[in-house]
């Protein structure tokens, strides 16, 4: 049987699908799957075989609608396709899903809970929510193929990554931690100053390289920041994915915000100190299968509105962002010291 999976979206995202994968391919070892999901994250699934990367191409080819009808032609020219699963559930594939129908191929799609995280938003509800990785494999089982969880790590790097990523930082030995300072949004942000205290109190009372990751639009902030950390290497623009991917599977920490780069770390089972402020590792997006003290923020018995977004998205309410504010960095230090990680 051959499966068409659907994942598009923010990366973050597309990696939670690497334990369902690993889960399918070692409780399912006959199936087929043929993944959509956009060219930059190929790298997540080099380590997976059975698995068949269909890269789609939204900016010329497969844009709007005509765009999903010729995608849609595309894809049966990849062979017999059994059933569509769709981990995504937007209108480019409820469309997709509907020209598969019409030619009587069945799918299935993943109940994303909205109402449960509005619930939680809105303060109505204290229940911890089922995470992503379990809500796509919920999708499976409705599709008939029920499996447990797999263990880690769900995402290895290619050993030509490994060998590049190592050409290119020089990382070799010692006590690593990976620094990921900067998320999509502003409510999902610690301030800089935060971070750089942190990571001098570390470097005071050890021996470390710290390793910062970021876009190359955090370039600048990051280089910045290194003038201020001891013993502190820019990655911001150094790196392919795979090439990332390798560096962060060799870490002894990653300290992360809410981002894509905390669940690469625990997705590839590399320790994440996750650090949280307007959203919540209770709505489901947490690092996954990390200890939930890994996880650092201001409980809500002391700042009631918080969760107040489910992505980040918007501005404070309070307009002083206290979520973080008040996440002083003593703190998170004593949090790393107590579980003792380094």
């Amino acid at each position: 049987m051959r499966l068409l999976v659907i994942r598009n979206s923010a990366m973050g995202d597309v990696a939670l699908t690497a334990p369902v994968f690993k889960a399918l391919r070692e409780q399912y070892p006959g199936i087929e799957v043929i993944l959509l999901t956009r060219p930059v994250y190929w790298a997540f699934f080099t380590c997976f075989d059975g698995i068949q990367l269909f890269l789609a191409d939204f900016k010329n080819r497969h844009k709007g609608l005509k765009g999903i009808y010729v995608l849609f032609r595309d894809l049966q020219k990849q062979g017999k396709i059994d059933f569509v699963i769709d981990l995504h559930d937007v209108l480019r594939s409820k469309v997709l899903r509907t020209l598969f129908w019409l030619i009587g191929i069945p799918s299935v799609k993943v109940e994303k809970g909205r109402s449960e995280k509005r619930k939680v938003i809105k303060g109505r509800s204290k229940m911890k929510l089922r995470h992503s990785v379990e809500r796509y494999m919920d999708v499976f089982e409705k599709a008939g193929f029920k499996f447990s969880p797999a263990i880690g790590p769900w995402i290895t790097p290619s050993g030509d990554a490994l060998k590049s990523s190592i050409e290119i930082t020089g990382i070799n030995g010692g006590t690593n931690i990976g620094v990921a300072p900067y998320a999509r949004h502003d409510l999902k942000m610690w301030p800089e100053d935060y971070m750089i205290s942190l990571l001098r109190m570390i470097s005071e009372k050890h021996d470390i390289s710290f390793w910062l990751f970021g876009g190359k639009d955090e370039h600048d902030r990051l280089e910045s920041m290194v003038s201020k950390v001891p013993r502190s290497v820019n990655l911001s623009g150094r790196l392919q994915l795979g090439e990332e991917i390798a560096v962060i599977s060799n870490l002894d920490l990653m300290i992360s915000m809410d981002s894509a780069n905390m669940h690469i770390a625990a997705l590839t089972g590399t320790k994440v100190i996750s650090i949280w402020g307007a959203t919540d590792p209770v709505i489901g997006f947490g690092a996954w299968n990390q200890p939930e003290e890994y996880s650092v923020f201001i409980p809500q018995s002391e700042l009631s509105c918080r969760p107040c977004t489910v992505f980040g998205k918007g501005k404070c309410r309070r307009k002083d962002h206290a979520c973080m504010i008040w996440l002083e960095p003593e703190t998170v230090y004593k949090r790393i010291e107590s579980l003792g990680i380094l």
